[in-house]
């Protein structure tokens, strides 16, 4: 008897898949999104890249914190029960896309780590000189390394909303003290390693954000969701970091860089991607997958076969 599997939502990126009553296949797609709206230009083998990272990190990860992911194959998955499109059909060529993961209770919050100051941190600093709620040294510039890393928390908010940065108090409240406090510690631990392997590809990680839940009681934390890919992290060429502007990097930051140089309101709809943008775009996310893990991309697609 095979179980079920039923289409359950799409994500920004992902399509998640009901499989029976406790498994959750996630099928990532070439969606990219920025400023919180899905871009109508896909980029061409950025899901899979996604995944493999993913698969990539929790693997490496796993002695440091839980994880949801079962199995990187559909072995489990009846071929009559596979995803299905709208119309019914089967999709088509899963290869290198999918996550079959053990359903857990997924908290309502990011949790994200900063090492260097960026972004919208970048912003926040300028505005008071702190970065959600923790006061940072006076005089730092965009791209400066920070002291050591922090946590700054944010809401998770419904696709086309935007989310909100909170501070740890805020997060309290949300999750509770004893869980808010693990959720800092076990962030901190990933980014340490994570920055530490990293740095070792010349990849310097700049900033990231975790998701978790709880699994099978509400204290026991699962790291959840994509780690520490170009989607959620910033990722820098380390041999050409140079603080006090932007920096080159392998991540969506490029995207952002374009999107900014574009009359555009940051609403939906947003503006098509240009094919030398997507290029671009492909070209970075490939180059983090191939240095970080030291793998070719092509041979990771080349072994990544589906069950039939």
């Amino acid at each position: 008897m095979s179980d079920a599997t039923s289409f359950v939502r799409a994500g920004k990126v992902r399509d998640l898949y009901a499989v029976g009553a406790d498994r959750l296949l996630l099928v990532a797609s070439d969606r990219i999104s920025a400023f919180d709206v899905v871009l109508p230009t896909p980029i061409p083998d950025k899901g899979r890249v996604l995944t493999g990272l993913s698969r990539f990190w929790f693997a490496e990860t796993a002695g440091l914190v839980a994880n949801h992911l079962l199995a990187a194959d559909l072995a489990d998955v009846d071929p009559m029960d596979r995803p299905r499109g709208s119309n019914g059909a089967a999709l088509d060529d899963l290869r290198g896309r999918i996550m079959l993961c053990r359903r857990v209770d997924v908290l309502p919050v990011e949790v994200i780590v900063r090492g260097y100051l960026a972004g919208s941190g970048w912003k926040d600093y300028l505005r008071d000189g702190s970065v959600s709620g923790i006061r940072l040294p006076a005089g730092l510039r965009d791209g400066d390394r920070l002291p050591e890393p922090i946590v700054t928390p944010s809401t998770k908010a419904e696709l086309g909303a935007h989310d909100q940065s909170i501070d740890f108090d805020r997060l309290v409240r949300i999750v509770g003290g004893v869980l808010a406090e693990r959720l800092r510690d076990a962030a901190l631990r990933l980014f340490r390693h994570g920055a530490a392997v990293c740095e070792r590809a010349g990849i310097i990680l700049a900033d990231t954000k975790f998701e978790f839940g709880t699994w099978p009681n509400p204290g026991d934390l699962v790291l959840v969701d994509e780690v520490l890919t170009p989607d959620s992290s910033r990722l820098w060429d380390a041999a050409a970091w140079s603080p006090g502007g932007p920096q080159p990097s392998f991540d969506k930051q490029f995207v952002r860089d374009w999107l900014e140089r574009q009359p555009w309101d940051k609403t939906d709809p947003g503006p098509e991607l240009p094919p030398d943008v997507v290029a671009g775009t492909r070209t970075r996310y490939v180059a983090a997958y191939e240095r970080i893990t030291g793998a070719s991309f092509a041979r990771y697609l080349e072994e990544d076969v589906i069950a039939p």
